[in-house]
């Protein structure tokens, strides 16, 4: 909890939350006596939680330190999590899908469709899928999405993005990852996944310090397919209560070029249309 606070008021802008302009500042963001202010307890208060020497504060403080840092919703529930507030999962993340996500998998065969675990890691995807992506041979470690996105950085599963996109999309992944940590602490898997990324990938590692949580959200995409050509689709990710599964679905307006796109992919699959 500490190492968040400190992360979250390193990049709080001051003029942000109404603190007066008082001079030049040796480090970016608010002091600790700006945050004690405006969250109402006292400066000492703030440096013990800092230094992980108060270990049971209260909601109540939470909550004010949350509104001073103008955490987002994702965040304050991140906060949460970390005072020991909220509840926790004991065990490891789950990565197996039940039998009402197996169905939704078959009856959505008229869209690409992959499931997902909450740390990014494929497990299950549909025929449409292997047809707008390819099939995924990787084993293990190479099929998470942010393994993937950090260590082979030329290796983007047919999207294409531009420069600005891609740092865009690795925050929100590592953002989503950060949340997913804060709700399984003692899953190894993903301690051990984190590890790694930070050791492998400096970009990751100060996305990773940075602290920043947001759950992943839906957006558009451009997969640039060797047989349709360019094809740009809405991309949504919907997640499996009680399971904590990502669903994410890609799908085109109806009488789109997009849409014939898809259309002619579900008819010939995986073969190339030379053939």
């Amino acid at each position: 909890m500490g190492a968040a606070l400190r992360a979250w008021r390193s990049r709080a802008r001051p003029e942000d939350v109404g603190v007066p302009h008082r001079g030049a500042r040796r480090t970016p963001g608010l002091r600790r006596d700006e945050v004690a202010m405006l969250a109402g307890v006292s400066v000492e208060y703030v440096i013990r939680l800092e230094q992980g020497r108060a270990r049971h504060p209260s909601r109540q403080v939470l909550d004010a330190l949350a509104r001073a840092l103008r955490l987002s919703a994702a965040e304050r529930e991140h906060l949460l999590q970390l005072g020991g507030l909220t509840p926790t999962v004991a065990g490891e993340l789950p990565r197996s899908l039940p039998a009402s996500v197996h169905r939704l998998l078959q009856r959505l065969d008229d869209v690409p469709v992959a499931v997902y675990d909450a740390a990014w890691t494929l497990l299950s995807w549909n025929r449409l899928w292997t047809a707008l992506f390819g099939e995924p041979h990787q084993p293990g470690r190479a099929r998470n999405l942010l393994w993937q996105l950090f260590t082979a950085p030329a290796e983007d599963g047919r999207v294409v993005r531009t420069g600005e996109e891609r740092q865009a999309f690795a925050a929100s992944a590592v953002a989503d990852l950060r949340a997913a940590s804060g709700r399984y602490p003692a899953d190894p898997a993903m301690q051990a996944l984190v590890a790694d990324l930070r050791r492998a990938s400096d970009r990751f590692a100060a996305l990773w310090e940075s602290h920043a949580v947001e759950p992943q959200a839906g957006s558009r995409k451009t997969i640039a397919h060797p047989e349709v050509g360019l094809v740009t689709l809405d991309c949504d990710v919907l997640t499996v209560a009680g399971a904590d599964l990502r669903i994410v679905v890609y799908t085109a307006e109806p009488g789109t070029a997009e849409a014939d796109a898809l259309a002619l992919l579900r008819v010939v699959g995986t073969q190339a249309l030379s053939s």
